[in-house]
């Protein structure tokens, strides 16, 4: 068990410093995110750093709707534009209601999907300029970025049979493979830019061999032993 004080972290933007902890993991369909979440916010809690889990879109209750819109095939005819906007009021709400109360409370928060899953999904796939993309994420959240962003690689056939295996496709899982090479590529580009800030996972390995990756990484962030 650890009884480590609260973090005093510089954001990943080089502002003003938060004394929470923020992770988020990204990756194209069927990486196994939402696994990584689960085992990584179990494993903070037993070491006495218990963490908000969260997640997008839809991490709150404005953002559930807002979810049911964006990933309902019913609405293939959403305009890109109407989409990124959609992405980026969902992603004002989670920062607004969870992201800052919870990480200027000094806690741990570990969220499934932020701004890079709108650069690389409506940005590349949607053929969006990335820089508007990332302009009004920028405005959404007051400029909040991830301390760690874990992407979970995977060729996106395997990660879509994976997907497409759980249930009837979404939106953005019935779209064409190239759209998702793109998406894969823009998710790898961005790590590549800021490698201190990533871990980049082969996510055809094993579920505990990336945890125990996650765990070294976090642990060592909030000196707490993997």
């Amino acid at each position: 068990m650890s009884d480590a004080g609260p973090l005093s972290l510089p954001d990943a933007a080089g502002g003003a410093a938060t004394p929470g902890l923020f992770v988020a993991f990204e990756g194209g369909e069927g990486v196994g995110k939402s696994t990584q979440v689960r085992l990584l916010c179990a494993w903070l809690a037993d070491a006495g750093r218990p963490a908000r889990a969260t997640f997008e879109p839809g991490g709150t209750p404005a953002g559930a709707a807002i979810r049911a819109i964006v990933l309902d095939r019913a609405h293939t005819g959403l305009s890109p534009r109407a989409e990124a906007l959609l992405y980026a009021a969902d992603r004002a709400q989670h920062a607004h209601a969870v992201l800052h109360p919870a990480l200027d409370a000094g806690g741990v928060v570990v969220t499934d999907r932020y701004i890079d899953s709108s650069l690389a999904y409506q940005g590349a796939g949607r053929t969006i300029p990335l820089d508007d993309v990332a302009a009004i994420s920028r405005w959404a959240t007051g400029g909040l970025r991830p301390h760690l962003t874990v992407l979970l690689d995977l060729p996106p056939e395997v990660g879509l049979a994976r997907a497409r295996g759980r249930a009837a496709a979404d939106r953005l899982e019935s779209e064409s493979l190239d759209f998702h090479e793109r998406v894969r590529a823009t998710f790898r580009a961005l790590a590549a830019a800021d490698p201190a800030r990533y871990l980049v996972l082969d996510a055809t390995r094993g579920v505990e061999a990336l945890a125990a990756d996650v765990r070294t990484r976090v642990g060592a962030l909030l000196g707490v032993p993997a």
